[in-house]
């Protein structure tokens, strides 16, 4: 019989035990981390200019998060490229829950068909938390033009499209922007022949639609609401798939008759990438407390928004949906920013 060595023996206990703490390393490092955390101050990204609705959203919830999880939560500011510099700065962050990012339906489903060399992937490089709130564009009207002719419905803007093809023309906040990814849908949704003035920016798009050298916009419902209610501009249809608690007498473009159309404003929390799931959920139970507070909700409503709270794996199923929807329209559109 071969002799039994002592140090094989040896060695394959050692490595055997090895394994089983590596394994129980493994098992219980991100409960670890789940229970740890946080343990210093958050930093919430976001990647806008200050005081636009974003921003504004960021600093109001970071202040309830930080009740909630007993560490501050800085935000910072980081606009730039269409968003794409602040969340690239989340993507390429350590994946320990510690650096956030108010993330939007520009940087995460419109941007990565735009944008020829995206410096992150919108669906590997984030872990979702939730999504904080939607908005709503609505589809408005120089007030004198529709009264001029008669133009009181999303139906009639078609039909006066139809009989003076090249007529009519629409102003957006620039190529690719929501504004303009909504008119080119709709010419195609519709078959009519309208002209795109693209502005640097939403209220220059705006002035423009007042004073009469464009026809018709879509823009950010909490941006028109004054307008409209004051009777500045008419109000034809909203983008989305319901109507909206502000507008409650205007329909929907499907509604109105358009197949197929369903857009909106989106913005919501992510993380890095690989951020463990038991931090992530924690960071969703913060989020979501805090959304649920009834002046965060109020805030919202003032701002065209309406706050819808969901699991971290739900708004990770709908980020997908609105990045394949969004493939479909910038191809239509025919937009590209390089």
């Amino acid at each position: 019989m071969k002799p039994i060595s002592v140090v094989s023996t040896t060695r394959r206990a050692l490595v055997g035990g090895a394994l089983a703490l590596a394994a129980l390393v493994s098992v219980s490092a991100p409960a670890y981390a789940a229970d740890d955390y946080p343990n210093k101050p958050l930093r919430f990204v976001v990647p806008y200019p200050p005081g636009g609705p974003l921003d504004t959203m960021a600093r109001l919830l970071a202040e309830k998060v930080r009740a909630s999880l007993g560490q501050p939560v800085i935000v910072e500011n980081r606009g730039g490229a269409g968003g794409n510099i602040g969340a690239d700065l989340a993507a390429k962050a350590q994946p320990d829950g510690y650096t956030l990012v108010m993330g939007a339906v520009a940087t995460h489903a419109i941007n990565p068909f735009l944008f020829a060399n995206l410096p992150y992937d919108p669906v590997k490089d984030f872990a979702p938390v939730t999504i904080v709130a939607s908005v709503p564009n609505v589809l408005v009207m120089n007030n004198d033009f529709a009264t001029k002719n008669n133009i009181k419905s999303v139906a009639d803007l078609i039909e006066y499209a139809k009989a003076n093809p090249g007529r009519l023309n629409y102003g957006s906040g620039g190529n690719g922007s929501a504004g303009h990814l909504a008119g080119e849908l709709l010419k195609a949704r519709a078959g009519i022949s309208v002209e795109h003035i693209p502005y640097q920016g939403a209220a220059p798009a705006q002035l423009a639609l007042l004073s009469g050298q464009s026809d018709f916009m879509f823009d950010n419902l909490a941006s028109s609401a004054p307008l409209i209610k004051d009777g500045k501009v008419k109000a034809l249809a909203v983008t989305t798939a319901k109507r909206s608690s502000l507008l409650s007498d205007v329909p929907t473009i499907e509604e109105a008759g358009v197949k197929g159309f369903d857009l909106g404003t989106w913005f919501g929390v992510f993380t890095t990438g690989g951020t463990p799931a038991p931090v992530v959920e924690k960071l969703n139970k913060a989020y979501v407390d805090a959304l649920r507070q009834p002046d965060v909700r109020q805030r919202l409503l003032t701002m065209g928004s309406e706050a819808e709270p969901m699991t971290s794996a739900e708004f990770s199923n709908f980020v997908k949906t609105e990045k394949d929807k969004y493939q479909e329209i910038v191809k239509i559109s025919g937009a590209s920013l390089n």
